[in-house]
């Protein structure tokens, strides 16, 4: 990377860690005028694939970020994907998606070229954002008006007052460790070694999963197609297996080979990069000390299976990005970031529930779990009732159903999706311009759904004066009936009003066309748009 331009002295946002989260923040924060710095102790982006699934959310979030055409470019998507026991298929699932959803369920890029993305999107607001590269955090002193933090870099060591510190300094969190906070939770004995590998294949893009396969008896191994002809291989070493001896060339070679040959893959390859991974289950008990706060795995620790890594950290991004420039702007209390840590800390421990049941099945942490899973795997051969137990379960967006920004519930609704505290459905509506998806009027601002048959009342529209984004969607726009269904109108020509968090959250929905209750929602939760 090109040398950084020197450090601010006073900045309103310090990110601690340049990975995905932390990028994605900056390039959020951007996005509502906040001014930050990220402090990346390498010297550039990460090397190996590591995080490689993107989650349909997550997209939605990379795409305000500013990243969004170069991930369509170059990501791959994939809707579904196969498990076998030894050399026998005994799942195919598919995860729910249509031909009108703006993204793919999910798409397989490296994480390398996400955060390479997101930072070129950050070159675009340089007076917003400065990544410093080869630059540390080494101390910090939190008080009450601000945080000062020590940074370590090329130019040496600088003292720089932050309003706000976020830590996205990863699983080792030098920012934790600081603050002397320790995760709670879980951590498996299981390991696996992860491998990138680069071979020409024309196999399509799922998820492939092998429980004992004869290639590596014992082991349970996942295969991933990645942009650039590369495989993401992970298998699990069997007891008593010797780590540093697992990771050397000599080891890994023959044990990819063998997989490769049993299913077919007699292309030419070689080997990229290699690293190892044990599933842990960990999460602080809260986000938020004071003017210090927490996201991505500084914050908690998810197994890899199901994928909630790196989109749930990216999710903390999005939900905490509005939170903190509002409260910098002066539009709210401080008191609106706890609600960041209670949202994200209930979507981490449920993360967390889905990713601890995964783990069991796919590296079981005793023999009484692997007699379950043998047992399992046997009755899927011939019982399709018995094979959703095999199904890794996919990351979903979480409600946060219990939240103190939910407001109640007026008047009649059809369906529960898109209640208070629920993600925003996607909808394809229909404009002079062509066809075009809801999903992309959310991100910054709030805004305001106008459910109408005819012209949006005056007084509605004065909602635009007080910040909030007004959209009208009419039943002639709604050519599919996506819209009016999926945010529960119980006909088409019903009227009413959702409100809708700049994360893409709704907020409150209110039967009629009377804005009044909407202001009166914002003015109660203490928040200023």
């Amino acid at each position: 990377m090109a040398s950084s331009p020197p450090l601010p002295d006073t900045v309103p946002v310090l990110i601690a860690g340049g990975g995905p989260v932390g990028l994605t923040l900056a390039a959020l924060l951007a996005r509502h005028g906040v001014r930050s710095l990220v402090l990346e102790a390498d010297a550039g982006h990460c090397t190996g694939s590591r995080a490689i699934c993107i989650s349909r959310r997550s997209q939605e979030i990379l795409w305000t970020a500013g990243a969004g055409p170069a991930l369509a470019a170059k990501a791959l998507p994939w809707t579904g994907g196969r498990s076998y026991w030894r050399d026998r298929e005994v799942l195919h699932f598919e995860m729910p998606h249509e031909p009108t959803q703006r993204f793919a369920p999910m798409v397989n890029i490296q994480q390398y070229h996400v955060e390479a993305f997101v930072h070129a999107a950050l070159q675009g607001v340089p007076d917003l954002v400065q990544v410093a590269w080869s630059t540390r955090l080494v101390d910090l002193d939190a008080g009450p008006d601000g945080v000062v933090v020590e940074a370590e870099g090329p130019a040496g060591p600088q003292r720089i007052r932050a309003d706000h510190v976020v830590a996205c300094d990863g699983g080792r969190s030098t920012v934790r460790e600081q603050l002397g906070l320790a995760f709670e939770g879980t951590q498996y004995e299981g390991r696996y070694v992860i491998v990138d590998i680069v071979q020409e294949t024309r196999r399509p893009v799922e998820r492939l999963a092998w429980f004992d396969p004869p290639s590596n008896p014992g082991s349970t191994l996942l295969m991933h197609r990645q942009p650039d002809s590369v495989w993401r291989i992970d298998y699990q070493l069997r007891d008593g297996e010797d780590a540093v001896e697992a990771l050397k060339p000599e080891n890994i070679l023959p044990r990819v080979q063998s997989h490769l040959a049993m299913i077919g893959e007699d292309a030419p390859w070689q080997l990229l990069w290699a690293s190892m991974y044990n599933a842990k289950c960990l999460t602080l008990p809260a986000y938020r000390h004071g003017r210090v706060l927490f996201a991505g795995d500084a914050a908690h620790l998810v197994p890899i299976f199901g994928v909630r890594g790196l989109n749930s950290g990216l999710d903390d991004a999005a939900n905490l990005a509005w939170k903190l420039a509002l409260v910098l702007e002066g539009g709210a209390a401080d008191a609106l970031l706890d609600t960041y840590s209670s949202e994200r800390v209930q979507a981490a421990r449920e993360n967390i529930a889905y990713g601890a049941k995964s783990t069991e099945f796919m590296a079981p942490p005793d023999f009484a779990f692997r007699l379950l899973r043998e047992a399992t795997l046997r009755l899927a051969l011939d019982e399709p009732a018995v094979r959703s137990l095999i199904n890794p379960r996919q990351v979903a967006p979480v409600a946060y159903g219990d939240s103190p920004l939910n407001a109640p519930e007026q008047g009649a609704w059809a369906n529960a999706q898109a209640a208070p505290g629920q993600p925003a459905p996607e909808a394809l509506l229909q404009g002079r311009q062509g066809a075009w998806h809801l999903t992309r009027c959310f991100g910054t601002d709030f805004t305001c759904l106008v459910f109408c048959d005819g012209a949006v009342p005056h007084a509605v529209a004065d909602l635009a004066a007080h910040g909030i984004g007004v959209l009208e969607i009419a039943p002639e726009a709604d050519a599919h009936g996506q819209a009016w269904a999926r945010y529960g109108l119980p006909a088409p020509g019903a009227t009413g009003l959702v409100l809708v968090r700049p994360d893409g959250y709704v907020m409150g929905r209110w039967r009629g066309l009377d804005p009044a209750p909407v202001l009166a929602c914002l003015e109660e939760k203490g928040l200023a748009p």
